[in-house]
C-alpha cells in the first residue's frame, strides 16, 4: 500500500549525491579509508564483477554510487571522460585533520585548509577516482550583508 511508504527513506535527505566510478569497489574501500565512510550496502551485478548500486554513510548523510556502464548514453566517470563538472561538499568538525587524512589514504590536495570569506575553514581534494571533494568546518556565522562585505574584499585583493 503506496500510502505507508514514506517518500524519503528513513536515513536519507531530499537530495542525495549519486557517484558513476570506475572502480566502485575500490572507491568503497578508499572512502572508508579517507573519510570515515560507513559502508551501508553493495549490490554486485550478476557476474560478481562491478557493482551495481552502493550506498555509503557520511556523518548524518548518504551517498549512492556504482561502477560505470558501456552502454550507449549511460553515466559515465570522471577518469573515462576526463573531466568532473561537480564537488561533493562535505562538512566535517575538523577540515584540517580531514584534509590530512584524505591525503594520507591517496587523495590529491587542490587547497589546503583556508579560512574563506563565507566563514568557513575550506579545503579541497580529488580522489583517485576522478571525483573533486569540498571540506569545510563553518567557524563563523555572517549575515547576508557581513558575507558580500568580506567577499567584496577578498575579490579586490585576489591577483588577476
Amino acid at each position: 500500500m503506496a500510502g505507508k511508504v514514506k517518500p524519503v527513506p528513513d536515513g536519507c535527505h531530499t537530495l542525495t549525491p549519486y557517484l558513476t566510478i570506475k572502480g566502485a569497489a575500490n572507491a568503497i574501500d578508499f572512502y572508508k579509508k579517507a573519510f570515515a565512510a560507513e559502508e551501508l550496502f553493495r549490490m554486485p551485478m550478476p557476474d560478481g564483477k562491478s557493482i551495481a548500486h552502493a550506498e555509503l554513510k557520511f556523518g548524518d548523510s548518504r551517498l549512492m554510487l556504482g561502477d560505470e556502464f558501456p552502454q550507449p548514453g549511460a553515466a559515465v566517470a570522471p577518469t573515462t571522460a576526463k573531466h568532473t563538472t561537480a564537488t561533493v561538499h562535505m562538512y566535517v568538525s575538523d577540515v584540517d585533520a580531514s584534509f590530512k587524512r584524505a591525503v594520507d589514504a591517496g587523495a590529491t590536495g587542490m587547497m589546503p585548509p583556508t579560512d574563506m570569506f563565507w566563514g568557513d575553514r575550506f579545503a579541497k581534494v580529488a580522489d583517485p577516482f576522478g571525483h573533486h571533494w569540498s571540506i569545510a568546518t563553518h567557524v563563523k556565522d555572517l549575515s547576508p550583508n557581513e558575507m558580500a562585505a568580506a567577499a567584496k574584499e577578498a575579490f579586490a585583493n585576489m591577483p588577476c
